[in-house]
Order: structure tokens, then sequence, then C-alpha cells
């Protein structure tokens, strides 16, 4: 920073630099080997990558950077109980101690919310190609519960390594997909063999269904999106607009970094912009407005007021145009859009 020194620079200005992820790879990179181990064996496969990626951008961090990350996690730490940190296990070992393992096992058997693992948990290490792989052989409805259980981004890229003639039927079976009772996880699994961990209970689980299809066209090219809804469309209309609908909305983008959402503000034509804050929730308007100048802000203000009632269809249609913008843009890499694909930038 020309003419500022660093010690004109504040703690606050210094953490404001650094992203969640480069804050936590500074915290990491202070612990032991063993210690930063055992964190990352509690990490998803998407979480080590990003992390182990952000650790080599901070190594060669400053002493006065290292403080004040220190001196902001220490404040974070002293807001925060640790009551409920490793319950699962202290609740455990009491049992034990007081009933003994079985009778223990039984009454935990009863009380223990429903875990999240889930039984092919062991594909979320394996890259895309590889899984593609594994199922290109595979029954359609197989293929569907397989992606059902990946992480979206990761099933996303899975679903584009598949033939382009069974990608349609197999967002289509995962978006009537509702419950699969225990013999069918037992077949996947054996199916899978030992391609991942066997370890699911017999407890009926919720995977697929409409919105997770969508949440798996979120992660896909705009191109490959069209092609897919396309021929989804043809088999069944009502389902193809069931999935699109709860695909990345208007709504969505007062999730994005007010950078992109700037960026995409400067693409899209006033009069649509407009047409799409009339039906917009207050929340997201404040967003938008707080992307613009504040003469840009009160400009659109006096149009919208202007405007009067409109009908909820134009509005709709002026949203799906800019949505339309948000996609191109996030494809070709320009703005980065939460939800859709969008990973935290380091």
């Amino acid at each position: 920073m020309d003419g500022v020194t660093l010690e004109q620079i504040t703690a606050t200005e210094i953490t404001e630099r650094l992203s969640g992820t480069q804050k936590s790879a500074i915290l990491m990179m202070l612990l032991g080997e063993e210690e930063a181990a055992e964190i990352l064996k509690f990490l998803g496969p998407r979480e080590v990558q990003h992390l182990g990626a952000a650790m080599y951008s901070v190594r060669n961090t400053d002493q006065e950077t290292v403080n004040a990350v220190l001196d902001e996690f220490l404040a974070i730490i002293k807001k925060q109980t640790s009551l409920g940190l490793g319950a699962g296990n202290y609740i455990r070992n009491v049992l034990n101690r007081a009933l003994g393992e079985d009778k223990a096992q039984s009454v935990l058997s009863r009380i223990t919310p429903a875990s999240s693992e889930r039984p092919i948990e062991i594909l979320d290490w394996m890259d895309a190609r590889s899984i593609a792989e594994l199922l290109q052989d595979e029954h359609g409805q197989i293929i569907a519960l397989v992606i059902s259980y990946l992480d979206f981004s990761l099933a996303s890229d899975v679903l584009n390594l598949l033939p382009h003639d069974i990608q349609p039927e197999i967002i289509q079976r995962i978006a009537t997909l509702e419950t699969v009772d225990p013999e069918a996880l037992r077949e996947l699994e054996m199916v899978m063999q030992m391609k991942f961990k066997a370890n699911t209970s017999l407890r009926s689980t919720k995977v697929g269904g409409v919105k997770a299809a969508a949440k798996i066209m979120n992660f896909t090219k705009a191109n490959t999106e069209r092609r897919i809804l396309g021929a989804i469309k043809r088999n069944d209309k009502d389902l193809m607009q069931l999935i699109q609908d709860n695909m990345f909305t208007f709504d969505n983008l007062g999730m994005s970094d007010d950078r992109s959402l700037q960026t995409l503000l400067r693409a899209v034509e006033a009069e649509d912009l407009i047409m799409s804050l009339k039906g917009a929730a207050e929340e997201l308007q404040d967003k938008l407005f707080g992307c613009m100048s504040t003469r840009a802000a009160a400009n659109i203000k006096d149009e919208m007021e202007v405007l009067g009632p409109v009908r909820l269809t134009e509005v709709q249609t002026a949203q799906k145009r800019i949505i339309e913008i948000a996609r191109k843009m996030s494809d070709e890499g320009t703005i980065v859009l939460a939800g859709r694909g969008g990973d935290e930038m380091v």
C-alpha cells in the first residue's frame, strides 16, 4: 500500500484482506503436524482441498498478519461456549460405564439423532472420472442413486462425464427419487463392493428429489443444462418445470459477493433490473442497491416508483433474463455465484 506503513495498518484491516479459508490455513500452519492432521480428519474432501491450497498461499505470511489472525481467533473463542463439543462421545462413555456396553447400545440406538453419514461416503474422496468409470455399465437407477449421495459439485462433474444420451434420464430419475429402503441400500453396497464404506444403518434414507436434481443442475454448464432440461421436457414437461423452478433463482443472488454482483449489474439492462427488483424481497433489494453508487440506486428507486404495479409474469421474465446473464458470466469465470459452483475465492 503506497504511503502507508505497516504500523499504521490496524489488525482489523489486516484480517479483512484474508478469506476465512486463509485465516484457517494460518492457524493450521501454527499447529504441529500431528494436531493439524487430526483436524483434517474431520473435514470433507472439498474442505481439505481448499484448505490445503490456502496453506500454500499463506506460507510466507508476515508476523504482524499472524498476530492479527490469532487475536481475531481468540476473540471469537472467548464468545463461545464449549458445551456440545464432543457431546456424542461423552454421552456414549457415560452410558457405557453406567449400563454396560450392550444396554448402552440399546439406549443409544433409540436416542441418537439420525446419522448424517452416507453409505457411499468414500466416493467423495474419489475423483469424478473414477466414479464415472465405476458407474458407466450400471443400470440408470443405480447410477441415479449413487449420484444422489454425492456432493452436488462432484455429482455434476460425474454426470458430465457420463454418456450424453443417458444424462437426462439420470436427472429425471434423481428428481423422482424419494426414499430408499434398507434392501435397496444393501443392493447398492453389493454393486459398489469395496468402493465405499458399508456402514449404513437400516433406516430408510431420504435421497434425491427435485431439489437435489436442481442443485446438481446448478453446477452444470449452461449448454449442458439446456440439453438435459430439453430432453427431460420431451419426456415430462411438468417435471422439467419443477426442476427449473428449483434451480438458481433471482433470490439466490443475495448469497453472492458484492464484487460479483457489481460486475453483473454492469452487464444487465436497466429496464430488466427495474422490473426484476419490483418483485424482489426487500433484503435482496437492499443488497443490490448497496452494490450501486448512491446516484444509481436513487435513480432505480425512482424508476420503480414511476413504473407502478406490474404483472408478475413480466417480473419473472425480466428476472430470468438476468439469471441467464449471471449463469453465462459464471460459466466464463467472470463472476462467482454462491450456490452455483461458486467456491470461495482465496
